[in-house]
């Protein structure tokens, strides 16, 4: 892979990462700043599930954001966009949809396979 690739997966991994922690900060000042008092039981039912359902979208975000992290580690070290089951090479348009990934198409394939059979 040629530096302008790899200068711009770490700009789309860079942009990624600013963009989840720009979205954590929000979520954290809504969260400090709603002091909202609800008369109705179901309106803080409510509202209780969107803050639960915020709170698992941003956990999920956490483990991304170590995923990220990670990738843009692999680009300075010299090993983004190779496969670590196989050596091979991960295509262009793989690492575009999923630029964090770390298996190549077929790794990925054969994992989600045998993940099947076991019923993970």
């Amino acid at each position: 892979m040629d530096a302008k690739d790899l200068q711009y997966f770490k700009d789309t991994l860079n942009g990624m990462l600013d963009d989840i922690l720009r979205k954590s900060e929000a979520t954290l000042e809504d969260m400090t700043e709603s002091g909202e008092v609800y008369a109705d039981p179901a309106d803080r039912a409510t509202a209780e599930s969107d803050r639960a359902f915020t709170l698992r979208l941003r956990d999920r975000e956490r483990k991304l954001i170590k995923k990220i992290q990670k990738a843009i580690t692999r680009i300075e070290d010299g090993d983004f966009g190779i496969c670590v089951d196989c050596g091979d090479d991960i295509s262009i348009a793989r690492l575009k949809a999923r630029p964090m990934t770390t298996l190549c198409i077929n790794c990925k394939s054969k994992q989600e396979e045998d993940e099947a059979v076991r019923g993970d």
